[in-house]
């Protein structure tokens, strides 16, 4: 049985998860002190795990959404946020394990009006999975479109006012998500701030699997770009 229902929580978390049973339950217990001190409920979306990530999950949060198929991270964060009831929206990867008791750091230049957008910075760390390609072409291309420079275009970890994002409206597709959103909140004119928090999580490897994932990551930022400068929100 998961936690009860909350009728007006200030903050709703929301955690895209597929196949996460190895992490998902150390994530929602590290973060479990910070939901009940900032009074937050916790989203997680089950996009079509073949594994327990969704029956882990249900125990340790507010609500579960479930994905009869795999959708991509926009679609998974389009249906948490369909089920959210917070004013900011507090987006978290599903493998940070206890080092997502750091939520709070991410979230409070939100709260305390500093910003209308937060995105964490991760400590950085020996080891690198990969060359930076896709980093460096997210980077360039928010700054080509946006003028707005960033160091960290690629993170998940977001705190963002719920209104922010419904002027944005729909999420873009896959693992384009979040330059999407930098993109469009920069020319709308929001306030984003980037905050050093040391969380961690999975790196992807220097295997066959690393690397055809980070081929779909180059090539859904790419086409991200692409209809951001095709079609801007303003």
């Amino acid at each position: 049985m998961g936690l009860s229902v909350m009728s007006s929580p200030a903050v709703s978390v929301i955690i895209p998860a597929w196949n996460e049973e190895r992490t998902i339950t150390a994530t929602l217990r590290a973060l479990r002190p910070f939901a009940d001190h900032v009074d937050a409920e916790l989203i997680v979306v089950d996009d079509g795990s073949s594994d327990r990530t969704a029956d882990l999950a249900e125990a340790l949060c507010h609500y579960v959404v479930r994905h009869a198929v795999n959708k991509g991270k926009g679609a998974a964060l389009q249906s948490g946020l369909a089920q959210s009831n917070g004013e900011v929206i507090l987006f978290l990867d599903a493998d940070l394990r206890e080092t997502a008791a750091y939520a709070n750091l991410l979230l409070q230049p939100v709260l305390d009006g500093r910003a209308d957008m937060s995105v964490a910075c991760f400590v950085p760390r020996r080891k690198r999975g990969g060359f930076g390609l896709v980093k460096r072409l997210a980077r360039y291309g928010i700054e080509a479109l946006s003028g707005y420079q960033c160091k960290a275009p690629l993170s998940g970890q977001r705190a963002i006012k719920k209104s922010v994002l419904e002027r944005i409206g729909r999420f873009s597709s896959g693992f384009g998500v979040e330059v999407g959103m930098t993109i469009d909140a920069a020319v709308l004119g929001f306030r984003i701030v980037e905050v050093d928090i040391p969380f961690c999580h999975r790196l992807t490897g220097n295997d066959v699997s690393g690397w055809t994932h980070r081929g779909r990551q180059f090539f859904a930022v790419g086409l991200t770009l692409w209809s951001k400068w095709r079609k801007p929100i303003c």
